[in-house]
């Protein structure tokens, strides 16, 4: 089984969702259905970034480094480098 690390983008929010899952395609469909939390109150979310991790351990580990760094600039240049 393999693991994504991916990012979202909402023009509407103007913001990023870093998250991981095992099937990214169903997680993306589930981020836009309207419902509580912070991805929920738009339906405009598109997958930007991912990486593909083998073990689920290195995906929870990136997704929290990226996470941390709490930088729009520095996830702005990840996505930019990986064009």
């Amino acid at each position: 089984m393999e693991f994504v690390v991916y990012i979202l983008y909402s023009k509407n929010k103007d913001r990023f969702y870093i998250g991981y899952t095992s099937n990214v395609d169903n997680r993306i469909i589930r981020h836009n259905q309207k419902s509580k939390g912070f991805t929920g109150s738009v339906n405009d979310w598109c997958l930007v970034y991912k990486e593909i991790y083998s073990h689920k351990e290195s995906a929870i580990k990136r997704e929290r480094e990226i996470k941390n760094w709490k930088s729009r600039i520095k996830i702005k240049e990840l996505i930019k480098n990986s064009l």
